[in-house]
C-alpha cells in the first residue's frame, strides 16, 4: 500500500492555529490518516476540479489536493464552512 506524504500550505497552518483548541487534535488526526487513505468515504470532490477534495469536521472543512502520481497530499485550508468556499473561487 502506498503512503502519501502530507504537505501543509502556510494558509492551512495559520487556519489550524486560529481554531478552537479542542478541535485541533481531531483535525490533525484526520489529516494524518489521509497519508494511508487519501480517499475516505466521507470526502467530496470539489466541483470544477480534478484533484481537490474536502472533508467535513463538524462545521469546518479541510480542503486538500491529492496527487496520486507523486503520492503527495497538500492541505490548503481548514476553515469554517461559511468561509472556506470563498477562498477557493
Amino acid at each position: 500500500m502506498v503512503h502519501y506524504k502530507i504537505y501543509w500550505k502556510k494558509s492551512a497552518e495559520k487556519d489550524l492555529l486560529n481554531l478552537d483548541k479542542k478541535l485541533i487534535p481531531k483535525i490533525v488526526n484526520i489529516i494524518d490518516s489521509l497519508s494511508s487513505n487519501p480517499f475516505p468515504k466521507n470526502i467530496r470532490k470539489l466541483h470544477g476540479t480534478d484533484k481537490i477534495f474536502r472533508i467535513r469536521v463538524g462545521n469546518h472543512r479541510i480542503i486538500y489536493l491529492v496527487d496520486e502520481q507523486l503520492s503527495i497530499i497538500v492541505i490548503y485550508y481548514i476553515r469554517h464552512r461559511k468561509e472556506v468556499y470563498r477562498s477557493i473561487s
